[in-house]
């Protein structure tokens, strides 16, 4: 997740460095040499002479966002979930964990909030660029704004509704292969969520997946991230109807076949557990099949108990 949101945010900054106009090259070399009086200067004559770039606000969203970032050191008592990369501190007596100390990169919220308001000001007028649009939502999961987060992705998903999934990217140029690139990162960002590994979290994680299901509902990704939601949630049957539903999609997905298997288990039926555990089997990776082989054995104990 932290290599695809990179990768976006990337782009965003890359956009200057590869268009040829005077204005992005010139924005660019200020940027590099963080020159950050020199960059706003630019960018107000830049505003006052080509208002109607959307590129503009690409690079005023990149100037409030780098002088928003400060980079902190955190010591928690409960480990930061897997977004996060942190050393255990332990006790050198007892030998027993104390917390977790990890860097994190925090954005001062009066700045971003002027780089977000630009970044907004672009979506308005050019609303088929995509990259403004994750850009944003990149931000917002840096903030940890959840709620803001979500309503941008489901803005996205209605919006790609309206103009058949023909997107535009950097340079204004029509984005290659628009739908299946903006689930793929759509589904990185519920990757995001997930890996926050806060339960209060889930009910963005579910309200994206359905928003997502509503204009396709053949996406098995989302079908299953549901089914996960729900199944943290102890709601065994809904979950296992909405994985059925994924496995007519892809009988071989073995992914889904796994989770029919544990839903099956946790409402008691091990005979069909055990089935769909051969599937995973049948279809799967070696490490699949091995691990499928090791919950038919211990299902199997239990049956024999």
């Amino acid at each position: 997740m932290i290599r695809i949101n990179f990768f976006l945010f990337g782009l965003l900054l890359t956009l200057v460095q590869l268009n040829g106009q005077s204005e992005f090259q010139q924005f660019n070399d200020l940027l590099s040499k963080g020159d950050t009086a020199g960059q706003l200067k630019f960018l107000e004559k830049w505003e006052s002479s080509k208002r109607n770039d959307p590129d503009l606000y690409v690079a005023y969203f990149n100037y409030y966002y780098k002088k928003s970032m400060k980079e902190i050191i955190r010591i928690e008592k409960s480990y930061p979930g897997k977004n996060k990369q942190a050393i255990q501190i332990v006790d050198t007596l007892t030998k027993e964990p104390e917390g977790y100390l990890y860097s994190d990169i925090y954005l001062i919220p009066e700045v971003i909030k002027k780089g977000l308001d630009y970044i907004d000001i672009g979506i308005k007028n050019f609303p088929s660029r995509l990259d403004m649009r994750f850009g944003k939502v990149y931000v917002l999961g840096q903030m940890n704004d959840y709620d803001s987060f979500t309503k941008e992705i489901i803005n996205t998903i209605d919006y790609s509704d309206i103009i058949k999934n023909n997107w535009l990217w950097k340079d204004g140029q029509p984005l290659m292969d628009a739908k299946k690139f903006m689930l793929g990162t759509i589904q990185n960002y519920q990757n995001q969520i997930y890996n926050a590994g806060n339960d209060s979290l889930l009910k963005y994680m579910g309200s994206i997946a359905r928003e997502v299901i509503k204009f396709y509902p053949d996406n098995i990704e989302n079908l299953s991230n549901l089914a996960v939601v729900y199944l943290i949630q102890n709601n065994n049957k809904d979950a296992l109807e909405l994985l059925l539903r994924a496995e007519k999609i892809n009988p071989q997905d073995c992914i889904v076949l796994n989770n029919i298997a544990q839903t099956y288990f946790r409402l008691g039926d091990k005979s069909n557990s055990i089935k769909y555990l051969n599937l995973v089997l049948k279809y799967g990776n070696a490490d699949e099949k091995q691990s499928a082989k090791e919950k038919i054995d211990k299902i199997q104990k239990l049956q024999i108990n």
